[in-house]
């Protein structure tokens, strides 16, 4: 027997969308490629929303 939610279930799209920020494994927070904070960036944070983490999880997010 088949569970009823597998006949439905479908993969996630994937967004065609490069991040201006990237992991700092050091500091353990997203960065601009300047080196300044990405969560700093009120600019980023008001088109984005939040910046999530690539580093394990993509449920954690950044301050």
């Amino acid at each position: 027997m088949q569970p009823f939610a597998l006949n439905y279930a479908r993969p996630a799209a994937e967004l065609e969308f490069t991040a201006p920020y990237v992991y700092d494994s050091g500091m353990q927070l997203n960065v601009l490629r300047d080196g300044r904070i990405a969560a700093c960036d009120h600019a980023l944070m008001r088109e984005l929303g939040t910046t999530t983490s690539t580093a394990g999880s993509k449920t954690h997010f950044d301050d």
